[in-house]
């Protein structure tokens, strides 16, 4: 629906008005621009004064001195020279504020998406979010670098053209001015529908980025399931469909580009007959008629550049009104105006009171329905159930990924959504199910959990969570680099560099999703251990399928459909019957720990 609704909203935009959503990015570098402006205007008078030079040479050349035509020649060659220097000036600066600009755009754009929250991520995927990163912002980059500058000599050539044509020759300047609707109409008629192909062009792209990121993550499943064919099919698909619209796209600018040149040269064939005409007549010199001509050729250019820029201008305006949006984004979890501080070290209480919660993907469905829940400091809370019931839930509202419907989430007697969400998420150490590693060494895979600590410390986070070992038996020890998401990594060596940067953190409260799940026994073992030393001293909630893992909690939480059904020690929920003992007796008979 929120797609629906931005489409609507682009089809509404049919001129480059989205362009001025660049300025406030602009603003910061006003003298670059200004240097590149006054250079601009430099140039392109000097080269409107060309042609005066070019008809004194041809009217006084036999009556002059040859000293003076000299002379004549040796100015031209000064301007050249000028003209030189001030291109080349003009080059400089409005390549290096594009430059800055688009680097600038590129940070803001990731700065907002890196803290959205995961509703935003339900709305807008990854890829499509990569694509604005990349190849929006190069084709605003290739507009802002070149386009605008080319744009805005043409047309100061263009006003200075008009103006020296009805100098020179008012009666054909009258005739050129005649032909200037035919020009302009079709400029305006068919950049509309350029506009519209472009943008569609830019979102299939987008789609097929999308397509791409999601399957190459993938890759492996995709590759065990046999499903490269159906994804190179989709993705070959996607890619025909965006190499459809660029073509119709090309065919569209193609057609333009045709019909402003006829027109314009056409204009000046005219423009020549009745010129020459003049001449045979004594009506005018044949100095003013090269000169008219010089003159009409700059406007005639100058116009067939800015029908083909204004097709650029299209395409960058629809980049940039994707990028706005994305910097523009809001979140539906946001700080506070005026967040609470917290008071010292957090003790670790965690409260539920009455929470209610559907995901915003599944609107009909709560996750959680009027959940009380309380842990005192220190305590160990294992939340075991079926899948679905909840508990990973509890954690996302907990880190403040999502806000609750009804109901309040307190930390030591504060609710949460009154803290700024960076002080409250320093005070969690994750370790979840799926364990995220980064394309860096080991050392700095769990250096993540605290940036600023010593390789002594990391080395100790490592031997509590069991990863020490393995690691040192690395080529370069903590220095190996474990390649992208970790795939030089097992199951188990991956988790423990996780638990060794939740160790690392020593935040106040310990959220373990199912941290314990790739290790083999005698890992689980070590880990346990160290995981049992590093609750001592804080809240420690443990979402665990294999009940053997829970049997030390200070207290077990049963969840289903979203409810507390049952709360206890192991052997008291086992000793009432209900959904508890049963995943007990299942696992247990079977063999499962």
């Amino acid at each position: 629906m929120a797609r629906q609704t931005i489409a609507a909203e682009r089809a509404k935009a049919r001129t480059v008005g989205p362009l001025r959503g660049l300025w406030p990015f602009v603003r910061p570098y006003r003298r670059l621009l200004w240097g590149a402006l006054a250079a601009l205007t430099a140039t392109a008078g000097l080269s409107l004064s060309l042609p005066l030079a070019v008809r004194r040479v041809i009217d006084n050349f036999f009556a002059e001195s040859l000293r003076l035509v000299d002379a004549y020649f040796l100015a031209a060659l000064g301007i050249a020279a000028l003209l030189a220097v001030g291109t080349a000036l003009r080059y400089y600066l409005v390549t290096r504020l594009g430059e800055r600009v688009i680097a600038d755009i590129r940070r803001a754009i990731y700065d907002r998406v890196i803290g959205m929250s995961p509703g935003f991520y339900e709305r807008v995927m990854t890829g499509e979010v990569l694509s604005r990163l990349t190849t929006d912002t190069t084709l605003v980059l290739s507009v802002i670098g070149s386009s605008v500058s080319v744009a805005l000599r043409n047309f100061l050539t263009l006003v200075g053209g008009l103006a020296l044509l009805l100098w020179t020759s008012p009666k054909l300047s009258a005739l050129v001015l005649v032909g200037v609707p035919l020009v302009v109409v079709p400029i305006l008629t068919l950049g509309r529908r350029l506009r519209r192909l472009s943008r569609e062009n830019q979102d299939r792209i987008a789609a097929s980025s999308a397509e791409a990121s999601e399957s190459l993550l993938a890759a492996q499943t995709v590759q065990a399931y046999t499903h490269e064919a159906a994804s190179r099919a989709s993705f070959g698909a996607l890619t025909e469909g965006a190499y459809d619209s660029a073509l119709a796209r090309i065919r569209t600018r193609a057609f333009l580009t045709a019909i402003v040149i006829f027109l314009v040269f056409a204009a000046i064939v005219a423009v020549l007959w009745i010129g020459a005409r003049d001449v045979r007549a004594g009506a005018m010199s044949p100095g003013e008629l090269v000169q008219f001509v010089i003159y009409a050729v700059l406007v005639a250019g100058s116009v067939a550049a800015l029908s083909e820029i204004w097709g650029e201008l299209q395409r960058a305006a629809g980049a940039t009104e994707r990028m706005i949006e994305l910097i523009n984004a809001v979140d539906p979890i946001a700080d506070p105006v005026h967040p609470v501080p917290l008071p010292g070290r957090v003790k670790g209480a965690i409260d539920f009171e009455e929470v209610t919660f559907h995901y915003p993907a599944r609107p009909d469905a709560p996750a959680l329905h009027d959940l009380t829940l309380r842990i005192r400091p220190g305590e160990t809370v294992a939340l075991v159930g079926p899948s679905g019931a909840g508990k990973t839930t509890l954690f996302q509202l907990l880190l403040r990924f999502f806000d609750p419907d009804a109901g309040r989430v307190m930390l030591d007697g504060v609710d949460i959504r009154t803290l700024a969400r960076g002080d409250l998420r320093r005070q969690f150490a994750l370790v979840p199910q799926e364990p995220v590693i980064f394309a860096t060494s080991a050392r700095e895979n769990i250096r993540f959990g605290r940036p600023e600590a010593t390789d002594a410390e990391v080395e100790a986070a490592a031997r509590a969570a069991a990863a020490h070992e393995f690691i040192d038996r690395f080529p370069q020890g903590y220095d190996t680099w474990v390649g992208e998401r970790g795939v030089m990594l097992s199951g188990g060596q991956r988790q423990r560099l996780a638990i060794a940067r939740a160790i690392l953190r020593d935040a106040p409260v310990l959220l373990l999703d199912e941290a314990t799940s790739a290790l083999d026994a005698e890992s689980e073992r070590a880990v346990q251990q160290a995981v049992e030393r590093l609750a001592e001293e804080r809240t420690t909630l443990v979402i665990a399928h294999r009940l053997a893992t829970v049997k030390r909690a200070d207290r077990i939480i049963v969840l289903q459909d979203g409810r507390i059904v049952a709360e206890g020690s192991h052997g008291a929920l086992v000793a009432e019957g209900g959904l508890y003992a049963r995943l007990a007796r299942l696992q247990f008979t079977d063999g499962v720990a």
